[in-house]
């Protein structure tokens, strides 16, 4: 299993994911750095007592944004936080966020914003304000949401995603995967990351390659890089260890 995440998140993975007796290594295919300007974070956290809701795209916008907390400031008591995936949850409740101010998918429900949007779509949001902690770009969806239902809503840039520099390591496993396509899994959870591979390798032939996505819009860019076995799978250490038992099984005699 070669997991793509961003180095931190990479590193975390392939450990549950070999504590569940699954073989990884991580190759990230994104890069994360912190905000050109620390000042609008900083600033922003003066602001949040007076917001409804506060929304995180991912556990990078969490990390980054709590790493510029100001001293002696804290989450303020009532304010909620949005996630849409259990890494952005996990990360919250590491700063500090208390578990009943987080929002997130209903059990059962799969980690995305529509998921996350029918647990509060039915409040009253005209008037409010939103701020959306993300990298420099994202998707539109949920903001889009929270205006249409009235909401004031601001973007705020707490990191920055870049392709990624390969070391050593790195290199050597992409020259294993692409002399061994079928010796190896794909885990993406990125579209950007699909993109990135794609540029690392741009003459690679992916049709005998497998590859797992955290959502139907990454399945489709695995698709369209050439991939032609592509897995959605829920976007946890649990259900892509459970996958690796079933095809196991699978293939038992």
């Amino acid at each position: 299993m070669i997991v793509t995440r961003p180095r931190a998140q990479a590193q975390a993975w392939v450990q549950a994911l070999l504590d569940s007796g699954v073989d990884a290594q991580a190759l990230p295919l994104i890069d994360i750095t912190p905000a050109p300007d620390p000042l609008p974070v900083q600033q922003a956290w003066s602001e949040l007592p007076g917001l409804a809701f506060v929304m995180f795209v991912s556990a990078n916008a969490v990390e980054h944004f709590f790493a510029l907390r100001p001293a002696g400031a804290s989450w303020p008591a009532g304010l909620r936080a949005g996630s849409t995936g259990q890494g952005t949850t996990a990360a919250l409740r590491v700063c500090g966020v208390p578990d009943h101010a987080i929002v997130r998918p209903a059990p059962g429900q799969t980690s995305e914003s529509e998921s996350l949007w029918a647990q509060i779509s039915h409040e009253p949001w005209q008037g409010q304000r939103v701020l959306v902690v993300r990298g420099e770009e994202g998707r539109h969806w949920l903001a889009q949401k929270f205006q249409a239902a009235g909401a004031a809503v601001v973007f705020l840039v707490a990191y920055q995603r870049h392709p990624p520099h390969l070391d050593a390591a790195s290199e050597a496993l992409l020259a294993q995967a692409l002399a061994a396509p079928r010796g190896h899994v794909w885990l993406f959870s990125s579209s950007e990351a699909v993109g990135h591979l794609g540029a690392l390798a741009p003459n690679a032939d992916w049709a005998h390659s497998q590859a797992m996505a955290t959502h139907t819009r990454i399945a489709q860019a695995a698709r369209a890089l050439g991939f032609t076995q592509v897995t959605v799978v829920e976007p946890s250490v649990q259900a892509v260890a459970a996958w690796v038992a079933q095809g196991a099984q699978g293939a038992a005699p």
